[in-house]
C-alpha cells in the first residue's frame, strides 16, 4: 500500500514539473526562431538563431532595465527584510491582546488587492514627487510586501525558545542586542524565504511599475518585455528571448537559496 502511494506521489510530482516546464520550453522555442518560421511552438528549431538576443538587448534595452530592476529589487528587499524582522520580533515575543489584533490587521492587509487603491495611491506619490524615481516605486513595493515579511518572520520567532532572551538579559545584553546578535542569525531560513517570494515579486513586478514608472530611462523588465506589444505589430520571438535573458537571475537567486527557502516555509507553517 505505501509503495503504491510512493509511486502514486512520484507520477503527481512527475506531472506537475511537467505542466511547470511546458512555459519554459514554449519560450525557447519561440526564442531561438526566425519571425517567418511559422512552424508549431512545439517544435524546437534544427537551427540557431541569437538575433531575437540582440534584438532584447538593443531594442528593449535590457541592460538598462536588468540594472533598474536590480536596484528595485535590492533597495525594496532590503527595507522587506530589516523591518519585516524588525517588526515581528515584538509582536512574537509580546503575546498580548493588541499584538495579536496587530498582527490579525496585518493579515487583513494582505487581502487588500493592490489595483484597488491605485488612484490614491499615485495622487499621493505624485504630490511628493515620486512618479518615476527609485525611491516611489521601492516605497510602494516595500509597503505592499511588507505584511507578508512580518507575517512569517513572526510565525518563525514563536518558535524560537525565550529562554535565549532571558539568558542575554541575565549576561546584560538590551533587546537590540538579543535581537541583533542572537535571534537575527537564527533567522536564515526564513530570511531566505521572504527574500525570494519578495525578490520574485518586486523582479517580476509590472502592475506598479506601469503606472509609477513613466519615464523610458526608468523602464524595468517587465515593462522592457511589454515594449515588443503593441496596438500594431509585436515580436513574439525578441519578447521570448528578453523573458528567458530575464528568468536567469531568478533561477539562480533560487537555487542558491532552496535549502533555506523550503526549511523556512516549513518551520514558519509550523505554528
Amino acid at each position: 500500500m505505501k509503495k503504491k502511494n510512493s509511486i502514486g506521489k512520484s507520477v503527481i510530482g512527475i506531472l506537475a514539473s511537467i505542466i511547470n516546464f511546458l512555459p519554459f520550453y514554449i519560450a525557447i522555442s519561440v526564442a531561438f526562431k526566425k519571425q517567418t518560421d511559422l512552424s508549431s511552438k512545439w517544435i524546437l528549431p534544427n537551427y540557431l538563431y541569437l538575433e531575437n538576443f540582440a534584438d532584447a538587448f538593443k531594442k528593449a534595452e535590457m541592460l538598462l532595465a536588468i540594472r533598474n530592476s536590480t536596484i528595485i529589487t535590492v533597495f525594496s528587499v532590503t527595507i522587506i527584510v530589516l523591518v519585516g524582522a524588525m517588526a515581528a520580533y515584538p509582536l512574537a515575543r509580546i503575546q498580548t491582546k493588541f499584538n495579536k489584533w496587530v498582527l490579525n490587521l496585518i493579515l487583513a492587509v494582505m487581502m487588500v488587492p493592490p489595483l484597488s487603491i491605485l488612484v490614491p495611491l499615485y495622487s499621493n506619490l505624485s504630490s511628493w514627487g515620486g512618479i518615476s524615481s527609485y525611491w516611489g516605486i521601492i516605497l510602494v513595493i516595500a509597503t505592499f510586501q511588507l505584511p507578508l515579511s512580518i507575517f512569517l518572520y513572526t510565525k518563525f520567532i514563536a518558535t524560537i525558545p525565550d529562554a535565549l532572551d532571558e539568558a542575554a538579559k541575565i549576561d546584560g545584553a538590551s533587546k537590540l542586542q538579543i535581537f541583533y546578535k542572537i535571534i537575527l542569525p537564527l533567522l536564515k531560513p526564513v530570511t531566505a524565504t521572504v527574500i525570494i517570494l519578495t525578490g520574485i515579486f518586486a523582479w517580476n513586478d509590472y502592475q506598479f511599475s506601469l503606472f509609477f514608472l513613466q519615464a523610458p530611462e526608468m523602464k524595468t523588465i517587465t515593462l522592457a518585455i511589454a515594449s515588443f506589444f503593441s496596438h500594431s505589430s509585436s515580436n513574439m520571438n525578441a519578447a521570448a528571448a528578453a523573458a528567458l535573458i530575464a528568468i536567469l537571475p531568478v533561477v539562480v537567486l533560487y537555487l542558491a537559496l532552496q535549502q533555506y527557502f523550503v526549511k523556512g516555509m516549513v518551520d514558519s507553517a509550523i505554528k
